[in-house]
């Protein structure tokens, strides 16, 4: 039915690309492309061997995603539908750019930030809007989980549950264990660089920063755990206070163990999470991009993970009745079920898996329309379903308030 090419070889990746051998009446012919081709080949192998009966058609090619003419050009030569972008945030406009030079649609899971400031926002790639549109093509950001399937949340509160949202607290619990002194579950560069950035939040129509996990508290996280969660700045807060205007008050929570934190704490401490380059033996490199080389590999922590991951989204506000309201709805995901499925750990899935379902509805119409938009721009209930059929489990609790004002 479509080809697609995926950009990005990483624990994410490997998902996607599973997930479309899975689903192969839609995706029919894929593209892995990545800086490594060996990371490429080695996922191939996986799929073969884990998915013999897949039709989808592998082919896999080195390329340097920040590079838009070397782009355009793979792109032309294989000739996909959509571009599924699961590279580092610094390549989403290089890659965007590629796919207006050759008239194909577009897919990410995070959105935009320069390499040498720790800063993301949507501004760089909202900027793109007429671009898109005036070449009839789409480019929907953020189709991870979170973002992602939490803004698809938001969504599914406004649709079925809320006249009114009025306060929206999205929460991310990882309450998995890898064995390791200290490692990150996603690219330890990104994931190092949001934690140790201030936080921010939305209330009363504008932006309070706050000190990095300066604000926390003990949230229950339905059939999983109670566990101590910090205010965090992410990057779904930004269009969801834009595309659901009554909401007064928005808050992104992410759990950390006191483990974790020291050793952040020190690394902070004696510079090795700075982005400014430094002189060494002659070359210029930042000290976080060696931090990077020497931490595990996100990917590498798969085999040996326990535990689950509970990411959910609560609204309050009123609802469709008139009354005052809170619901949340929200997934578990089990680590060693994602490893036993796709050689994956429960944070690569729930991030891969969504992006899957966005470029099948994309793919399939039910999500089209040009321009550049965030998904809760668009009907929830497709998304949702998809998410029961495809891994991701979506459960919902009424009238309990688990995060507290």
């Amino acid at each position: 039915m479509s080809k697609v090419m995926i950009i990005g070889a990483g624990g994410v990746g490997n998902v996607v690309a599973k997930k479309c051998a899975q689903n192969d009446s839609v995706f029919t012919e894929v593209l892995l492309a990545s800086r490594t081709v060996s990371k490429c080949d080695k996922i191939v192998a996986e799929i073969h061997e884990h998915f013999p009966g897949s039709k989808t058609k592998f082919t896999t090619a080195a390329v340097d995603a920040d590079n838009v003419p070397e782009l355009a050009a793979m792109i032309r030569d294989f000739g996909p539908e959509l571009v599924i972008n699961v590279a580092l945030p610094y390549q989403d406009l290089t890659i965007m750019d590629a796919c207006l030079e050759t008239g194909v649609h577009y897919l990410d899971t995070a959105n935009y930030e320069p390499r040498d400031v720790a800063k993301f926002e949507y501004s760089w790639q909202w900027a793109y809007r007429e671009r898109f549109e005036q070449a009839g093509l789409m480019a929907l950001l953020g189709c991870g989980f979170d973002p992602g399937a939490t803004n698809v949340f938001t969504a599914y509160h406004a649709k079925h549950h809320f006249s009114e949202i009025h306060y929206l607290d999205i929460v991310d619990c990882n309450n998995g264990s890898h064995g390791k002194a200290f490692a990150t579950n996603f690219n330890p560069e990104i994931n190092i660089r949001e934690i140790t950035a201030n936080g921010r939040y939305w209330e009363n129509g504008e932006w309070v920063e706050t000190e990095p996990l300066e604000i926390s508290q003990d949230i229950y996280y339905p059939n999983v755990a109670t566990r101590k969660s910090y205010v965090l700045y992410h990057e779904e807060l930004e269009s969801l206070v834009v595309n659901f205007p009554t909401i007064r008050r928005a808050r992104f929570w992410m759990t950390f163990g006191e483990q974790y934190i020291k050793h952040l704490n020190v690394l902070e401490g004696i510079g090795m999470t700075s982005i400014e380059p430094i002189d060494f033996r002659g070359q210029k490199i930042a000290p976080i991009e060696f931090l990077k080389a020497v931490l595990p590999a996100p990917e590498s922590l798969a085999a040996n993970y326990t535990g689950q991951t509970c990411i959910g989204v609560q609204a309050k506000g009123i609802g469709k009745d008139g009354e005052p309201s809170v619901h949340f709805v929200y997934n578990v995901t089990d680590h060693a079920e994602t490893y036993k499925e796709v050689q994956a750990q429960g944070i690569s899935y729930t991030t891969g898996v969504p992006a899957m379902i966005g470029a099948m509805l994309m793919l399939r119409g039910t999500w089209m329309k040009p321009g550049v938009y965030n998904v809760e721009e668009f009907d929830p209930d497709p998304f949702i379903a998809a998410m029961n059929e495809w891994g991701l489990p979506v459960d919902e609790l009424a009238g309990v308030e688990l995060v507290k004002d």
